[in-house]
């Protein structure tokens, strides 16, 4: 991840279920990723367990940085995924072009299949490339979500910027 907020507990939402009694339950608990989806889904997961005060950040990690709030930067930050999908994909199509023109005709088939998987996840609002991606070793912890389960700095005075629900 690029960046988190100071006090922030980051959790895979993949393991939110196994680790869920690591969070403070006796104040709110905000839940916060890069946009929003995964802690949406979060939020779910933990009401579905029982917890009772989860607020999801609305616009995630990205309305955060935009309302001029402040984040800690990762030392060791990785690209987000959709940026390592235009990354791949790029790179395909221009190896598929340059393979087909210097070892076999046939090669003008993968920037093809790339074109083609672009176009089915657009229409489906999916995408195999970025969920392919993200259970790669590196992309483990940039696909947390971050449980905040201690009082930010002014965090009641941000929630009318930064929607929570």
């Amino acid at each position: 991840a690029e960046g988190h907020i100071r006090g922030a507990k980051p959790i895979p939402l993949s393991d939110i279920s196994k680790r869920y009694t690591e969070i403070m339950q006796d104040r709110p608990v905000f839940v916060i990723c890069r946009t929003g989806r995964r802690s949406l889904q979060a939020q779910k997961v933990l009401l579905d367990l029982g917890m009772t005060n989860v607020r999801n950040v609305r616009g995630g990690i990205e309305a955060w940085k935009s309302e001029g709030f402040e984040i800690v930067k990762s030392a060791n930050a990785v690209w987000s995924l959709e940026r390592q999908v235009r990354f791949l994909a790029g790179f395909l199509v221009f190896a598929g072009v340059i393979l087909a023109l210097v070892a076999h005709p046939f090669f003008i088939i993968l920037p093809g299949f790339v074109g083609a998987g672009l176009m089915f996840a657009a229409v489906t609002d999916t995408c195999a490339m970025g969920m392919l991606l993200a259970k790669l070793p590196w992309n483990k912890t940039a696909n947390e979500c971050c449980l905040v389960d201690k009082t930010i700095n002014g965090i009641a005075t941000k929630e009318k910027s930064v929607n929570s629900n």
